[in-house]
C-alpha cells in the first residue's frame, strides 16, 4: 500500500487533526512534523485528534524522523498536552511511553466525542 497521510490543521488555536493511512514514509513526517513544530512554538501546548485507518506502521525514514521528534521533544514541558487516538486501539498503547500526554482511543463512530474531549 502506498503512503497516505491526510493532515488537517484545524484552525482552533491548539488543535491538529491527523488522519493517516497507509505506511508514513519519511516524506510524511517531513510534511507533518513542521506543522506540529509551528503548533507548539506558537501554542505551547496542543492537543492532536489522529485518526488510523488501514495503517501499516512506518518504513525505516519514517520511524528515524519519528524516534527524533521523540527524542527531541520528549523533555519539553507537555508538548502535547492531549492525543486522540481514533481507529487502531494498539496505537494508544504504542505511544503512551513516548508522550506525557492524556492519551485516550475512540472507535471510529466516537470521532465526535474524540473531539468534545480533546477541546474539554
Amino acid at each position: 500500500m502506498n503512503s497516505t497521510a491526510h493532515v488537517d490543521e484545524v484552525a482552533r488555536d491548539k488543535f491538529l487533526e491527523f488522519d493517516l493511512h497507509g505506511k508514513l514514509s519519511r516524506a510524511d513526517y517531513e510534511m507533518f512534523v513542521p506543522l506540529m513544530e509551528k503548533q507548539v512554538l506558537q501554542q505551547g501546548k496542543i492537543r492532536l485528534l489522529v485518526t488510523l485507518h488501514d495503517f501499516d506502521g512506518w518504513d525505516a525514514g519514517a520511524l528515524w524522523e519519528d524516534l527524533k521528534w521523540d527524542a527531541n521533544h520528549f523533555n519539553d514541558i507537555q508538548h502535547i498536552q492531549r492525543l486522540a487516538i481514533v481507529g487502531e486501539k494498539w496505537m494508544t498503547g504504542f505511544c503512551r511511553p513516548f508522550t506525557t500526554a492524556s492519551v485516550r482511543y475512540f472507535t471510529p463512530a466516537k470521532l465526535d466525542q474524540a473531539r468534545e474531549w480533546l477541546n474539554g
